[in-house]
């Protein structure tokens, strides 16, 4: 045994020295590496616009260009509060990671250095929302409290599971808008500092989930570790459009979200932005149980993902079905199930599975 914990240590350090070095080679500062003072271009939208949560609804022909333009902005402008959110939770998972741990190790040097880059970030996009003029986006108090638990109680995979469901969503954004020159150059050169940056962080969170997952789970724990990693991916799907965002361009607030959680066009990014994410956490055995049906409840994967088995023949894969199943599951663990229960009341909404068709 100790041969093999020796050959995993000598493998992490190894990689651990190669981000290190990329870090080194390829970092921003977003005080000085982006132009606070450049003027934005009042026609430009600021994500594209078949990316914004009403694109393609009657409700966005209702809409004139101008309002159009606007909601794009409050909704990256939510994106980037929830960006912070995120950030927040992971520096604190990581800190408390490696509390204990040999400050002479790469491994511990790297974790530092990605704590390091993880606060710029969030000063970026903190600065972000003051440039655009848009206060942040929060949440609701359910959200912040299930954030709250999780940077907590979070143990093994799922601790970088959740890392890897908010930062790589956010990176396949990204990427798409850090290439439209459509956009507000604002936008692209926010975009472009996260993806470099992130793909080293999301490359050390896939590394280290799929050591963990070759160490070893017995039953128990990999139900809880599924059923956390579903419950913490629908909330971070939902958490990044805020409500607010409609009401603040003057939509009415109730009909609005109703349209978006309806609108096929959120289902297809949705997918199509979690589908490596989703195949990863598929293949270490981190999409399953009675509670998988929020992946597909929140999007992240489709009808045809669920008619090919991935997340397990028989699940029910409404909303409310797979909340009662998480707090099913949730409430066998010791400890857990009295903090959870009370911030599940407001988690069951959503579109659930979706008509043929739609």
């Amino acid at each position: 045994m100790t041969g093999v914990v020796d050959a995993r240590f000598e493998a992490s350090e190894k990689i651990s020295t190669t981000l290190i070095k990329a870090s080194q080679k390829q970092s921003y500062n977003p005080w000085v590496d982006i132009d606070w003072d450049a003027p934005l271009d009042p026609d430009k939208f600021y994500i594209s616009p078949n990316r914004v949560t009403l694109y393609g609804t009657d409700m966005w022909e209702e809409m004139s260009r101008a309002q159009q333009i606007e909601l794009s902005k409050h909704e990256t402008a939510s994106i980037a509060s929830a960006g912070v959110f995120f950030e927040m939770i992971l520096m604190q998972m990581v800190l408390r990671a490696i509390y204990d741990q040999d400050p002479r190790t790469s491994h511990v040097h790297w974790a530092l250095t990605e704590i390091a880059d993880e606060c710029r970030h969030s000063i970026m996009f903190g600065k972000y929302c003051d440039k655009v003029g848009v206060s942040p986006h929060r949440h609701s108090a359910m959200f912040n409290e299930l954030g709250r638990i999780f940077k907590t109680i979070a143990w093994g995979p799922m601790a970088y599971a959740g890392i890897l469901v908010a930062e790589e969503i956010l990176d396949e954004a990204q990427k798409e808008m850090m290439i439209d020159d459509s956009l507000q150059p604002l936008v692209r050169k926010v975009a472009q500092i996260h993806v470099t940056e992130e793909a080293r962080h999301m490359r050390f969170a896939r590394e280290e989930i799929t050591d963990m997952v070759k160490a070893g789970l017995n039953p128990a724990d990999k139900l809880a570790q599924q059923t956390i990693c579903a419950v913490v991916g629908y909330t971070i799907v939902q958490a990044l459009v805020s409500p607010g965002v409609y009401p603040a361009v003057g939509l009415d607030q109730k009909r609005a979200l109703q349209v978006a959680r309806n609108n096929p066009h959120v289902h297809a990014a949705r997918a199509e932005w979690g589908k490596n994410l989703v195949e990863f956490l598929h293949d270490n055995g981190l999409i399953g149980g009675p509670a998988a049906g929020l992946w597909r409840a929140c999007n992240l994967i489709t009808d045809a993902d669920v008619e090919r088995g991935l997340i397990g023949k028989g699940v029910d894969v409404g909303t409310s079905a797979a909340v009662h199943a998480a707090q099913s599951v949730l409430s066998q663990i010791p400890g857990v199930s009295r903090i959870f229960g009370g911030t599940f009341a407001g988690i069951g909404f959503g579109p659930g599975r979706q008509p043929k068709g739609s």
